[in-house]
Parts: structure tokens; C-alpha cells; sequence
């Protein structure tokens, strides 16, 4: 029997409050420190991480390094949640808040290109890696924390927590990020000023410790779940749950990974493409690609406006997959992303009215499709391969959406010579994708989570 690991009648259960604030804490970590770097991609690291010259080139280079570390996810599902399947949830938890807040860290401790020139942009990537690898295990996790411990006929709700650290994180990142900014002005709207550049930029970066302190204690005073005890009870764990979950659940595997890409794909053009576009001059300069012409402070504060839309969806969306059930609510909602991913053009033509709706618009069909996948995903798969087969599923997707959206995005901008256009066509080809995977799925809302 794994150490630490007692009998379901010895395991005292935890407390709604606690499973709640456990879920949502890590991931509210996870996230900040996932969109420190993805702010920084935008406002900071093509005028300090590469050679000086075309705008347009050095902001798809940071973004291929933003890609990178979808890459490493995938790969950090696999090692976390081999652990989370042998050794229990809460330290494989543990661990993978660890690892992110130290790489996140060192990011902020990181010497430029123009102090030791191509070191720079290797460093990142290789901090970068780290933070993929270690978000791979962080969200199946939490997810799991959340769902083993829901009440019965709750679980979409109570799978709705951990989902919410991802616009607490954004909110909390942005808006320490919008502090600095604005305790360091810049005259030029569409760049920071030379002491943000200098120094400011590594601010939220090297805040990211006392947040991960935070979260560590409050994850050692998690009890591990009754559903993962009762199979270490029972003999179930498995010697490799990744061969076991190939052989056993690969379809499980596939239409999960299906079930997120259009989440994942809206959730990167709308927090991380947005700030780009939103921020790129109305009238370009050479190398650069027209845009909505806002200021950095103001389209982030319109951002923020976006996702607090964003965290009120995603606990609603608990309540509807509860009571409808995952499978019909999500349907409706991906037809609700292609509907929407049509209207980019003409919302965005009416000035801040149009962009205010349009992000509010899109803020909420991501709180609806992204909150009942705390739920579903964990509810593919049987426990003792649960930790590896929805953190595969999800970081597998996140290299099919999250990892090329932004770099695919600002291509087809390019292409579309400053329109939006074709990106809407992008996100409403991925959702078609998602809903043809939603049809062929099965519904589980009545699955025995404790098989």
C-alpha cells in the first residue's frame, strides 16, 4: 500500500470549504503564473528576449516560445499523473505547484538578449518548459480533488472551482501587471516605458513565491480523497496507468481531447491574440499589422471587465451541466462559439460598444464551455487511471488549440491584411471539430466516479 495512504474507513473526509479552496487555490497559481508569461509575450519580451527589428517577427517568436511549453504538458500529464495514480492526489499536487512556482520565478531573475544575446531566448524556453510540464499536472489533479470529493448531483458544480483559477489568475496577473504599468508610464501607447522594459516587467514574475507559499500550506492540509483510498484499499492501482489507459480507454483519450479544442482555442485568441490585436496601431508603421489602436492600461482593464463575465459563466455553467447534463449543455454552447466566431467583424466595426461586447460575448461562452470540463474529462475514465487519462486528454488538446492558436492567429491576421476575419473562421473550423466529437460522445453525468 503506498505510504500515507489509509483504508476508506480510517480517511477522514474533507471538508466542502476545504476541497473548494484547495481546488481553486493551485489552479489560481497555476493560471497567474501561466498568464504572467502570456502578458509578458505581448508587452515585454519582443522588445527584450530577441534581436531588435521587425515588431511583427519578434512577437511570433515569443509567441512560439509561449507555444513550447503546450508541448511539455502533455509530457507532465503523463509523469504527474502516473504519480497521482500510484502515491495519491494531494502530493502529486504538491509537486506540481512546486515546479511552477520556481520556474516561474526564475523567468523574473532572466538576463536579456542584449546582455548575453542568444542565451536569453534559450533560457526562456527551457523556464517555459518547466512551466508546461508542470501545469500538465497540475489542473487533472485539482479537477480530481474537486470531483472525488462532490456531493452527489454536484459534481459539475463542485468541478466548476478549479476551473475558476483560471480567471482569478488572469484577473490578479493583469492587474499587477496594470499597477506596474501605470507606477511606470510611457508616452508611446503601443510600448512600455524604458523603466518597465528595465526592470518593472519582472515584478509579477518574482511575485509569484509568496502566492506559491501560500498555496503550498493550504495544499498540505488536504486529506486524500475516500474514492483514491477505497481503490488502494482494494488492490486496483495499477503498475502503469498510462499502458493501462491506452489500452483500456483510448477512445475516452481521443473524444476528450476533442471535447477541449475549441475551449482551448477561444481561450487563447480571447486572452492572449486579443491584447495583440487590441493594442496594434490603427495606422501601421512598417512591419507592424493595423489593429484597434487602445492603449495597454485601457484594453486591459476592458479585458479584466471580459473576465469577471468569464468566472460568473464558469460557476454557472456548474449549475446547467448539473441539471441538463455535460454533453447538451456543451453542444449548445459550441454552436453558441461558431455563431459568435462569425461575428468578430461586425462587433469589432462598432466602436468600444462593439469591442466591450464582443469581449463580454466571448468572456462568457468561455466560462460555458470551459466550466463543465472540470466534471467531464474526470468522468471518462475509472479511478485508478483517472489522473492520467483526463490530464492527458486535456494537455494532448492544448497542443492541437492553445499551442498554435496565438501563432496561427496572428498569421491569418497577417494575411488578412489587419481583419480579424479569417481568425473567426479559425476558432469557428475548431469549435465544428469540438461539436462533431460532443455528437459521437456519450453523456456522463450519472457515471459511478467511485468505479
Amino acid at each position: 500500500m503506498p505510504e500515507n495512504i489509509v483504508s476508506s474507513q480510517e480517511a477522514p473526509a474533507n471538508s466542502r470549504s476545504r476541497v473548494m479552496l484547495a481546488s481553486l487555490v493551485g489552479t489560481t497559481i497555476e493560471f497567474y503564473d501561466f498568464y504572467v508569461y502570456a502578458t509578458a509575450a505581448v508587452l515585454v519580451f519582443p522588445h527584450l528576449f530577441f534581436p531588435p527589428g521587425n515588431e511583427t517577427i519578434a512577437l511570433l517568436a515569443s509567441f512560439a516560445i509561449f507555444g513550447a511549453a503546450m508541448i511539455a504538458r502533455p509530457l507532465g500529464a503523463v509523469f504527474f499523473g502516473h504519480l497521482g495514480d500510484k502515491v495519491g492526489r494531494k502530493k502529486t499536487l504538491i509537486y506540481a505547484l512546486f515546479t511552477m512556482g520556481v520556474a516561474t520565478f526564475l523567468i523574473g531573475l532572466l538576463p536579456t538578449y542584449h546582455a548575453i544575446g542568444w542565451w536569453a531566448p534559450l533560457l526562456l524556453v527551457i523556464m517555459r518548459l518547466a512551466q508546461g510540464f508542470a501545469i500538465g499536472g497540475e489542473w487533472s489533479g485539482a479537477a480530481l480533488v474537486a470531483t472525488e470529493n462532490a456531493p452527489a448531483g454536484k459534481r459539475a458544480l463542485f468541478g466548476t472551482f478549479p476551473q475558476l483559477g483560471a480567471p482569478l489568475g488572469f484577473i490578479i496577473a493583469n492587474g499587477l501587471f496594470l499597477i506596474v504599468a501605470a507606477a511606470l508610464p510611457s508616452d508611446d501607447p503601443s510600448r512600455p516605458s524604458e523603466a518597465f522594459l528595465d526592470w518593472g516587467w519582472r515584478i509579477p514574475f518574482l511575485f509569484s513565491a509568496v502566492m506559491v507559499i501560500i498555496g503550498l500550506w493550504i495544499r498540505l492540509n488536504l486529506v486524500e480523497s475516500k474514492t483514491f483510498s477505497k481503490t488502494v484499499s482494494a488492490g486496483k492501482v495499477v503498475k502503469l496507468p498510462l499502458g493501462e489507459v491506452m489500452r483500456k480507454n483510448w477512445r475516452e483519450l481521443i473524444l476528450g481531447t476533442f471535447y477541449m479544442l475549441a475551449t482551448y482555442v477561444l481561450f487563447y485568441l480571447m486572452t492572449t491574440f486579443s491584447l495583440s490585436y487590441g493594442r496594434a496601431p490603427i495606422e501601421p508603421a512598417a512591419g507592424q499589422l493595423s489593429g484597434l489602436g487602445y492603449s495597454y492600461n485601457n484594453f486591459v482593464l476592458m479585458l479584466i471587465v471580459g473576465v469577471v463575465f468569464f468566472g460568473i459563466f464558469t460557476l454557472l455553467s456548474g449549475l446547467v451541466a448539473d441539471r441538463l447534463g455535460r454533453r447538451k449543455t456543451l453542444i449548445l454552447v459550441t454552436l453558441g462559439i461558431i455563431g459568435f466566431s462569425l461575428l468578430w467583424v461586425p462587433l469589432l466595426n462598432m466602436g468600444f460598444v462593439g469591442v466591450m461586447a464582443w469581449l463580454i460575448l466571448g468572456f462568457s461562452l468561455m466560462g460555458m464551455t470551459f466550466g463543465p470540463m472540470g466534471a467531464l474529462l474526470p468522468e471518462l475514465f475509472p479511478t485508478n487511471v483517472r489522473y492520467t487519462g483526463s490530464g492527458i486528454s486535456y494537455n494532448v488538446s492544448s497542443i492541437l488549440g492553445a499551442a498554435v492558436a496565438p501563432f496561427i492567429a496572428v498569421w491569418l491576421w497577417s494575411v488578412g491584411d489587419g481583419s480579424p476575419f479569417l481568425v473567426g473562421v479559425y476558432l469557428a473550423s475548431m469549435a465544428f471539430i469540438t461539436l462533431i466529437a460532443l455528437v459521437v460522445g456519450k453523456e456522463t453525468k450519472n457515471v459511478d466516479i467511485n468505479h
